[in-house]
């Protein structure tokens, strides 16, 4: 396999907005070429030929129109109406600067099933292509009436026998049939002529709606993209890799942002099928520090919990408002930058790096450039990234490196900790439209890896979650969002985050917070029963659990132990959660419990 980075294609039905649109945006992205899909074409007042020097001025070759449907193994008459129909396509390529059209298998209902006859037509439009220079690709869909795998499309192309007639291979459509991808190493190179990728969940249903709503990039789903290549790329296949993504998510949102996450995902590819794309994400060690950013109101509030776990404050910044609380492995900063009453949020992530410069320089490769910051001449020199969601993603060396520096160290007599170790991991509530992209983001950037997907019913509608972590365990982020969003969660409550402190015994931390009077979330008996219905705990571990509001979850490797507090300013609360055992998850089972917990809370604080 060449080591030489492949041409970047991008179809035009990926990206929301008018053709103008989503030209801009793959050039801005920095793909080589697009597809143009024939309907974004129609809807466009250009004229093909101003389309293509609107391509050529931005940097951008046009590699393929598409589709052409239901051509193939129909009657004389319908034939003579489809190559009068194909002529008309091929001036519209010629103005445009297309060389290749992509022909799907037919559905027409004109079709009946003869493969000779496929060939011999399929031949005709190939010679009537070839006679204008150019060339057709012949592409199975997954739901094609008589041809549905990339197996048959090639046996009718090889049947037909024509230089102007290879396959198009989509992923979408032979993996979503379970397709044999290592068969395409049978095709000779030459005759596949085009290649297009998409990524998609697993879900059992129709694969046409599963096509046409739900296909994803790749690196957000399921498929084996990376098998699925390497088998193209051993036929000397040396075309481009071109993205075809059909996700109604993507096409309602701004084109910019999806096409640089789009190209984030195919340079992700790359380098798993080991083109010279980056330098590999250095190894992390553990979550440096994490940010809040407060106003005077939730900033008190937050500094009267914090003590109240134990933390104590140890310095305050040299030269900004932020304030820095440490207890064990774990440091808060307070950023005194907000200017909404009550607000609270997570605005900025440090993780421990052992190459902090590599993780920036991957990070640029990745298409997450550097953010730029102000800061003194003696102030350590951080380098971060804005994540889909917005918030700060710095790179910092391993320890504590030389960013505590930065802080006055200046502590009071601190309150005896709570066992508090570190950060277990940090919760971001991400909007319907990022969760695809921050999975994407974090396992790009930082080498995180995914983990499955969890749906659940809550009080206020559908969630999903999903962990992602380091290969060592040290980072996990767990990223949650609500499939459909209407109103509030719940009374100034909007899209919750917390951070999970680990501790060392959470029953004991538990008790001595209850002894203190700090906010922790009540947990209503009635979870408790069925905790002791659904599991044999014994009865002093249930007592314990149901006297201090201490929720338990396990599973076949180990035991999880948490307990919440009350939701402090806007969106935040703390954790502290207990890993016992080789338990890795997040404890997703109690989570429409802790929901309806924080409601009530905040239902009775505001008096509803």
């Amino acid at each position: 396999m060449s080591t030489a980075e492949p041409r970047r294609v991008i179809a035009t039905v990926c990206l929301s907005g008018t053709l103008e649109d989503k030209l801009a945006a793959a050039a801005a992205a920095g793909f080589d070429g697009v597809e143009i899909f024939e309907n974004d074409l129609i809807a466009s007042a250009a004229s093909p030929a101003e389309i293509r020097q609107r391509c050529a001025d931005l940097g951008l070759a046009v590699d393929l129109y598409q589709p052409f449907r239901d051509f193939e193994s129909v009657p004389p008459e319908v034939l003579r109406a489809n190559l009068r129909r194909a002529e008309r396509k091929f001036d519209v390529m010629e103005q445009l600067g297309a060389d290749l059209v992509l022909v799907c298998s037919t559905v027409s209902p004109d079709a009946v099933d003869d493969d000779e006859l496929a060939a011999e037509q399929l031949r005709l439009l190939a010679e009537r292509a070839a006679a204008r220079g150019m060339r057709v690709a012949y592409e199975a869909l997954a739901w094609g009436r008589f041809v549905n795998t990339y197996e048959h499309s090639w046996r009718i192309v090889r049947r037909a026998d024509h230089p102007a007639l290879g396959v198009c291979l989509d992923s979408f459509h032979v993996l979503s049939r379970g397709g044999d991808p290592a068969l395409i190493r049978t095709i000779p190179g030459e005759k596949l002529f085009f290649l297009q990728l998409a990524d998609a969940p697993k879900l059992d249903m129709d694969v046409l709606q599963w096509s046409r709503h739900h296909r994803l990039f790749p690196g957000q789903g399921s498929f084996d993209l990376r098998t699925f290549i390497g088998n193209v790329l051993s036929t000397g296949y040396a075309g481009p890799l071109s993205l075809e993504v059909f996700n109604d998510v993507f096409r309602q949102a701004d084109p910019k942002p999806a096409a640089v996450d789009a190209m984030r995902s195919l340079r992700l590819l790359e380098e798993q099928l080991g083109f010279p794309v980056a330098e590999p994400a250095p190894q992390l060690s553990g979550h440096a520090f994490v940010e809040l950013a407060v106003d005077e109101v939730s900033g008190a509030r937050l500094a009267e919990t914090l003590a109240e776990l134990g933390f104590e404050s140890t310095g305050e910044h040299g030269s900004k408002p932020v304030r820095l609380w440490e207890q064990g492995g774990a440091r808060v900063l307070l950023n005194a930058k907000s200017e909404t009453p009550g607000s609270a949020e997570i605005g900025a992530l440090a993780v421990e790096s052992a190459d902090p410069s590599s993780s920036a320089l991957r990070a640029e490769a990745m298409h997450a450039p550097i953010l730029p910051r102000t800061r003194g001449p003696e102030e350590a020199n951080l380098a971060s990234v804005a994540a889909p969601d917005g918030t700060e993603v710095f790179f910092c060396g391993a320890g504590s490196g030389s960013w505590l520096a930065d802080f006055a160290r200046a502590g009071a007599a601190p309150v005896p900790g709570l066992g508090i170790t570190g950060i277990d991991h940090v919760a971001l509530t991400q909007p319907f439209d990022h969760f695809d992209e921050a999975t994407l983001f974090y396992r790009s950037v930082a080498g995180l890896r995914p983990e499955p997907i969890a749906e659940y019913a809550a009080p206020f509608g559908m969630v999903r979650t999903r962990g992602i972590v380091d290969p060592t365990g040290s980072v996990r982020l767990a990223l949650t969002g609500t499939l459909v969003r209407r109103g509030e969660w719940a009374p100034a409550v909007r899209d919750p985050q917390h951070i999970a402190f680990a501790c060392d015994d959470v029953l004991a931390a538990a008790r001595t917070l209850r002894e203190r009077g700090a906010p922790v979330l009540r947990i209503p008996d009635n979870y408790y029963d069925d905790l002791d219905a659904r599991l044999d705990l014994g009865e002093e571990l249930l007592a314990q659990l149901r006297a201090n509001s201490v929720l338990y979850d396990r599973d076949e490797r180990g035991e999880y132990l948490h307990v919440c507090t009350e939701m402090l300013g806007s969106r935040i609360f703390f954790e502290l959660v207990q890993r016992i055992g080789g338990y890795a998850g997040y404890g997703v089972p109690n989570a429409p419990v802790r929901m309806a917990a924080h409601r009530r809370q905040r239902l009775a604080a505001t008096g509803s």
